[in-house]
């Protein structure tokens, strides 16, 4: 069995926890906001720490079925945003700005070749 480092160890519960709370955050009504940060870089750091915990999860798994999986996550966030209840704003520029992240972490990640891909 390969050896595993420690940050690739804690990659998956830190990715599943990331994921669990940026979208527990993004349907609560009238979630807490962080006015030092604007909402779009809300949803790039969002997506794109979880565009890079994904990767190191998850090293076998091509990255662009990570992007395209994440990038689909956001859009479904913005469609159940657009839900009365939850007095939220649906809105496409959040789901741009999601992608835009996504694809510019693994895009950074592919260029350094990192994760390392053990066989």
């Amino acid at each position: 069995m390969p050896r595993v480092s420690g940050f690739a160890a804690l990659a998956a519960p830190a990715f599943w926890l990331c994921l669990t709370g940026a979208v527990t955050l993004a349907l609560l009504p009238n979630a807490a906001d962080f006015p030092e940060l604007s909402d779009k870089a809300q949803h790039m750091l969002a997506f794109g720490t979880l565009a890079l915990l994904g990767a190191f999860a998850f090293p076998r798994f091509p990255r662009v079925h990570l992007a395209e999986r994440l990038s689909f996550l956001g859009a479904l966030v913005e469609v159940l945003q657009a839900i009365p209840a939850l007095h939220r704003d649906c809105d496409i520029r959040d789901w741009i700005a999601d992608t835009i992240a996504i694809v510019a972490v693994l895009a950074l990640l592919q260029m350094f070749n990192l994760p390392r891909r053990r066989r």
